[in-house]
This record gives C-alpha cells, sequence and structure tokens, in this order.
C-alpha cells in the first residue's frame, strides 16, 4: 500500500473510533464523583488523611484514597464509596 494511502486509512479509522465514542461521552455528561476504597496503591487522585498529595496511598483499597470516575460508576465497583472511612 502506497504511504499516502496508509496515511488516508489510518486517518479514517481514527475519526470512525472517536465518532464511535462521542456519543457515550456526550450522555455521561463529563459529571465526575469521588470514589473511595478503590485506588491501586501510588494512584490515588488527591491528598489523605494519612497523605499530603495525590499519589501517595500506600496500599491497594485505601479507605480514605480516592480516584474520580464517571458520576454513577463508583457504586458499581468493588470496594467502592462515595464517602471516606
Amino acid at each position: 500500500m502506497k504511504k499516502s494511502n496508509l496515511a488516508l486509512a489510518t486517518a479514517v479509522s481514527g475519526l470512525l473510533i472517536l465518532a464511535g465514542t462521542a456519543p457515550a461521552v456526550a450522555a455521561e455528561g463529563g459529571a465526575k464523583e469521588k470514589c473511595y476504597g478503590v485506588a491501586k496503591a501510588g494512584k490515588n487522585d488527591c491528598a489523605t488523611k494519612t497523605g499530603s498529595c495525590a499519589g501517595t496511598a500506600k496500599q491497594d483499597g485505601q479507605k480514605d484514597a480516592f480516584i474520580m470516575v464517571p458520576k454513577g460508576l463508583c457504586d458499581r465497583l468493588n470496594g467502592g464509596s462515595t464517602q471516606s472511612s
């Protein structure tokens, strides 16, 4: 395949992928919520009771560490809670 055809095919594929994800993002409305108890160690989004900044969670599923998730998802995650413990 010629380089120009390959570039065109890649660009069209990328646009199709983006078009497929746009309705999901639009339906969600971009609303986010804090989800406690599901962050991996060192992957939390903000300060905890025991750490002063993001990325300071000492263990997986730390109850006072949160990550931001799409609104409504936290309740469906194993161990997830919208309230800090």
